[in-house]
């Protein structure tokens, strides 16, 4: 095996890997916020918000994302008011349509997740929240979203994990992070094997990194359920 080759590979990739650090952080801001508005719509009891939120998931859920992010770089610009409108600047660029694109999807699968952490907080916990006079947006960030969120954060990290390895799509639109430069080396070297496996292993250690970070951020959050009763300490 040529060692010196594989060093340089991986020197070349790890120069795109500003790109892909920025694919993943910008989807996953914009589709958590995005995804916290499709919840509240889907939970709100208002209906037509309801129907929204459950078409949004269906469409975003039930389709492949590489075909979403081929619509949204190849699609938009069939349109007028879009080709021609304020926004086009940005929606002609293919880091926008990919972050774009992989937000959006995003925000499908983790409304859900984030929706079954509301449905998985006990009743008892807001009665009890309530009693001592929370309610609305108190109630919400004392007690609802924290609760929510560490039930939600396994299922979660997951997401978060597969969008790491998602952002690889980006190549396919002409972004060049970590795939899309191992692409254009395997066209000039002819080299798969070598190239693929710094690819691969630039990969493996971002998502070990990712989920030691989300494992310490779960063992915060349920520090709580270590803590020794005082009765028991005696």
């Amino acid at each position: 095996m040529d060692f010196a080759f594989l060093a340089q590979t991986m020197l070349t990739l790890l120069e795109a890997l500003p790109t892909t650090l920025a694919l993943f952080f910008l989807s996953i801001a914009i589709g958590g916020v995005l995804a916290i508005l499709i919840v509240w719509m889907r939970v709100g009891g208002n209906p037509v918000f309801t129907a929204i939120a459950k078409g949004y998931i269906f469409v975003f859920r039930g389709s492949p994302l590489l075909i979403q992010m081929f619509l949204i770089f190849y699609g938009l610009a069939q349109f007028g008011f879009i080709r021609y409108g304020p926004l086009w600047p940005l929606l002609r660029e293919p880091f926008v349509c990919a972050v774009l694109s992989l937000a959006l999807c995003t925000a499908g699968y983790t409304a859900e997740i984030f929706r079954g952490g509301i449905r998985a907080v006990s009743p008892r916990e807001i009665e009890a929240a309530r009693s001592v006079g929370m309610s609305g947006f108190l109630l919400m960030r004392r007690v609802l979203a924290p609760i929510a969120f560490r039930h939600a954060l396994p299922a979660y990290s997951t997401e978060i994990v597969l969008m790491m390895k998602s952002t690889a799509l980006a190549s396919l639109v002409t972004v060049w992070e970590v795939t899309g430069v191992a692409q254009r080396l395997i066209s000039h070297t002819y080299r798969t094997m070598e190239v693929f496996l710094c690819a691969a292993a630039i990969y493996l250690i971002l998502n070990f990194i990712i989920l030691q970070a989300l494992g310490l951020l779960e063992y915060h959050l349920s520090r709580h359920r270590r803590a020794v009763p005082a009765a028991l300490k005696a």
